[in-house]
């Protein structure tokens, strides 16, 4: 409303990222990745708010040296400095869950070594608790359509990747599944690591020498340009998102290097996902979808995926789609944005669709990947850059008779084959509609009886409170009393479930 000049408007927004990262630093735990997801959107957020916490990475302040030293004695026994020839009391880099020192072993082997934060399991513990408390306020209080995501099963599924990721022997079999994984690839690097020197709460890799994936300046030194370096950071990743297996679930910033030759080079496999076989296949026929413009075929793939209800109006979805796909955010400069969100808002609540849990760490990967190609070619469109890449796959993994026959679905003549295969279906369509709308009809009918008879039996037990009353009999008095207390609070427990329940009603939606 002041029309602030933007140095001002710089000035204030570096001002909350340095109190935003102080108290971070000061809160340590999860909330040091939520910091790090902040961190990653340099297209969501102001850039001096970016530049002041774009370390939470892997620059928090690291502990004491004599509680690290204390932990290699507690996992390595008093003989832990024959181990080593050598080690820096100073941390290279400390993030959330642990912290990294420079070594060299015995044989003159440079390593690194990851020690996890003193107490960094009672800070996680305490996190959790507050945490199932947000959610608690989240899940009854927030301006989100019942069933677009489930807040109890996400906060399960976090605490036990959380748990996971503080047990660095899965991070060890992790780093091993890859290193498999990406073997002869000539475009990533994957650190070696000493299996017989890791335990639960230490780690010793390879030392691996590069430049930080949003370091500009250091990139642009390099002979391989960053185009190319964006190029190869999807040619990495999305196979991970595409294929069944383990994918890596925490790329922020601080976990992807490059070296000298141009390579990208993955750290920091604690936080992993799984991707089964179904949905890898469905995954690759949505993206087939959109390339041939398939829309039919795409609201297949998400309804099968698990993202559409099942009452979702599928010629609805596929004219959303299509609009969708043709939007221009080069509009958004001339449009009233509180309006449009507002709108955007109400549009997403009234929609048919829901977030699956098991999708949620993978979308965390996608969003991080996006966010740093967003800062690393900002010029570029993603979408132009991935295409290509993802032909390429699709060539030499995929099903590539997959994406031509949906191309040729997609035309004109041929959806007229469509409009009659619908068209065929629609008896059963329309079957499956009655016998949904009867299963509601006889569930509403169960909470009305239910509700009567509650009703009812309250009125008795008023009658015998009354008796009670009059006959100055105390056993009956107590007795309906009682008896009206359990009839009242079940009425009013049914009353309840029936509301709640009425939200999900198809009129509703």
């Amino acid at each position: 409303m002041s029309k602030k000049p933007e140095a001002e408007w710089e000035k204030l927004w570096r001002n909350i990222g340095k109190r935003f990262r102080r108290t971070l630093f000061e809160l340590e735990g999860l909330l040091i990745k939520v910091g790090q997801i902040i961190s990653s959107r340099a297209d969501l957020f102001p850039q001096p708010l970016i530049r002041e916490i774009e370390d939470l990475t892997d620059k928090v302040p690291p502990s004491d040296w004599s509680e690290i030293q204390e932990i290699l004695e507690k996992e390595w026994g008093n003989n832990h400095k024959e181990l080593l020839l050598s080690i820096e009391r100073e941390a290279i880099a400390s993030a959330s869950i642990g912290e990294v020192y420079k070594g060299v072993l015995q044989d003159g082997s440079r390593v690194a070594i990851k020690v996890q934060r003193p107490h960094i399991n009672s800070v996680v513990q305490t996190d959790f608790r507050t945490l199932s408390i947000a959610i608690w306020f989240a899940n009854y209080f927030l301006p989100i359509p019942k069933g677009f995501i489930n807040f109890k099963v996400l906060f399960s599924e976090l605490k036990q990747v959380i748990e996971r990721e503080l047990d660095f022997t899965k991070e060890k079999e992790t780093l091993l599944y890859f290193q498999e994984r990406f073997k002869g690839n000539e475009i990533v690097q994957i650190p070696q690591v000493y299996t017989e020197l890791c335990t639960s709460k230490v780690l010793v890799m390879e030392w691996v020498d590069g430049k930080k994936i949003t370091d500009i300046a250091a990139l642009d030194q390099l002979d391989v340009p960053r185009k190319e370096l964006a190029e190869r950071l999807i040619k990495v990743f999305l196979p991970q998102w595409l294929e069944p297996g383990t994918f890596h679930a925490d790329p922020h910033p601080g976990n992807i290097l490059v070296s000298g030759d141009g390579r990208i080079i993955l750290l920091d496999f604690g936080m992993a996902g799984e991707i089964s076989k179904n949905d890898a296949s469905a995954f690759q026929s949505l993206i087939e979808s959109f390339l041939a413009k398939n829309y039919a075929k795409a609201v297949e793939c998400l309804s099968r995926l698990g993202f559409l209800l099942p009452e979702a109006d599928t010629r609805m979805m596929e004219r959303l789609l299509a609009e969708w796909m043709t939007f221009q955010p080069a509009k958004m400069t001339d449009m009233d944005l509180i309006t449009f969100k507002r709108e955007l808002n109400d549009m997403i609540q009234a929609l048919p669709i829901q977030v699956p849990i098991r999708f949620v760490f993978l979308g965390r990967s996608v969003v991080a990947i996006e966010g740093i190609m967003t800062h690393l070619v900002p010029e570029e469109e993603i979408l132009d850059l991935g295409k290509p890449i993802f032909m390429e796959w699709l060539m030499s993994q995929g099903n590539k008779w997959s994406f031509v026959n949906q191309w040729i679905q997609s035309q004109p003549i041929f959806r007229v084959f469509h409009s009659v295969t619908e068209f065929l279906k629609t008896p059963e369509k329309l079957e499956l509609m009655k016998e949904t709308e009867q299963r509601r009809q006889f569930q509403f009918t169960i909470y009305e009886n239910h509700k009567k008879q509650l009703f009812l039996l309250t009125l008795f037990g008023l009658t015998g409170i009354t008796a009670g009353i009059h006959l100055s009999n105390l056993l009956i008095l107590k007795l309906f009393i009682v008896l009206s207390a359990f009839s009242i609070a079940g009425y009013a427990i049914i009353g309840y479930k029936l509301k709640k329940w009425m939200k999900y009603m198809h009129k509703k939606r």
